[in-house]
């Protein structure tokens, strides 16, 4: 078998268009400008705001909050994110809590409930639910980045059409949409948030798009009438700027930190090539043998949702899940696969072992192994040297730093 201690792995830098907004706080009071007719004076207006780690998020639910406040109407923020958080008002209040999204960070009142109103079907075969908070409210501004959906493909994915839906539903429409599986997601969501938009109550959004080193790019205000004919072009634009492995053909990829606040399942099936969902087509690239997931964020609070795509996995990650958490968060979904628990390793050394056993034979010195942070930040990452000689010819990488040891005894050196 091959063994760890002979890997050697280079730094490389991969370079990306840096495109991010100068003035993300000017950008996004000047966009707000297209909501404020829609503002009801001395109207009470539900902010809501999700549970993914947006880049700027305090910042830009201050900016709409204090917009709010200056065309004479009282905001309060709402939590929007379906089943997270174990379902649980409390602990979806203490996820935006750890985002800065706060009353005593904004001066803003956070109502947090799992309480929900339930709106006539319309067209839809399930059942429409949206948060009583928000609802009784006499308006309803979303926050969300707009980027490709970790389960599905389609006109809309993560976004402001989606949050209508699943994130102001809690965890009652989240249930509903999820038990028609991914047809619920990619045909029922436009469905239900058109009978959502119908009922009056949302005035509008505010979409984000990120740039591949996870900056605010684009900040988009929309009126709800808008949704549907400009969240595509949105997606389609976060799509192009998504970051990449640069990579092919891995034999083994680690992932040191899993994380709800870095992708919707902890890591993103379109990074790693793999989405763990019966009957939906696996990503065409990158074609990866191995995967190990070493560690999980703080901000995860132990949902572990996705750890199912890894092949092994450290005591210190298993060690960190919430099962309750995780298990309802991916209950709902439906896509078991993705909370099934793989190999336990006593440590990362032999972790690496087990996962490069898994890949077959492979001749020594021609094993290729990536080491990324996470799904979300791969400006820089760690390539062996087969698979820097793929790579290099492309001109988009530069080498930082060359023959760096994988191992401190028997844990990954820390980067």
């Amino acid at each position: 078998m091959i063994t760890s201690i002979n890997i050697k792995l280079t730094k490389i830098r991969q370079h990306f268009p840096k495109n991010g907004l100068a003035d993300v706080k000017g950008e996004v009071s000047k966009e707000l400008l297209r909501l404020r007719p829609l503002i009801k004076p001395g109207g009470n207006i539900a902010v809501a705001a999700g549970s993914r780690g947006i880049k700027n998020i305090a910042l830009i639910v201050r900016e709409v909050t204090d917009f709010i406040r200056a065309n004479n109407a009282n905001p309060f923020i709402v939590p929007a994110m379906g089943s997270h958080g174990n379902a649980d008002a409390e602990t979806q209040a203490q996820i935006l809590a750890d985002y800065g999204i706060s009353e005593k960070n904004l001066g803003v009142p956070v109502r947090s409930s799992m309480d929900v109103v339930e709106l006539p079907k319309g067209a839809s075969p399930a059942g429409i639910f949206i948060d009583k908070n928000a609802y009784l409210a006499d308006g309803i501004i979303l926050i969300n980045r707009i980027k490709a959906h970790t389960d599905y493909h389609g006109q809309y994915e993560s976004g402001l059409v989606k949050m209508t839906v699943i994130g102001l539903g809690k965890e009652k429409q989240a249930s509903a949409i999820h038990s028609y599986g991914v047809y619920g997601l990619a045909e029922l969501i436009p469905v239900v948030a058109k009978q959502i938009i119908s009922s009056g109550k949302i005035i509008g959004g505010l979409a984000i798009v990120e740039n591949a080193f996870d900056d605010t790019m684009l900040v988009s205000a929309l009126r709800a009438d808008e949704f549907f004919e400009k969240e595509p072009s949105l997606l389609k634009a976060a799509k192009e700027n998504m970051p990449f492995i640069p990579a092919d053909n891995i034999d083994l990829l680690i992932i040191d930190e899993m994380g709800k606040n870095l992708s919707g399942v902890g890591v993103d099936p379109n990074i790693i090539g793999r989405m763990k969902i019966y009957g939906q087509p696996e990503p065409l690239r990158p074609a990866v043998k191995s995967i190990i997931i070493a560690d999980i964020t703080k901000e995860s609070h132990g949902n572990a949702i996705g750890v199912g795509l890894a092949d092994v996995i450290p005591r210190r990650l298993f060690n960190k899940i919430d099962f309750p958490s995780t298990y309802t968060n991916g209950i709902t979904s439906s896509f078991y696969e993705r909370i099934k628990i793989p190999v336990i390793a006593e440590t990362d050394r032999e972790a690496f072992d087990i996962a490069l056993r898994g890949c077959g034979y492979i001749k020594k010195g021609e094993e290729k192994v990536v080491r990324i942070k996470n799904t979300l930040h791969l400006e820089e990452l760690y390539v062996s040297d087969p698979v820097l000689e793929e790579i290099k010819a492309s001109g988009k990488i530069e080498v930082i730093e060359r023959n760096i040891g994988l191992f401190n005894e028997s844990e990954f050196k820390t980067f």
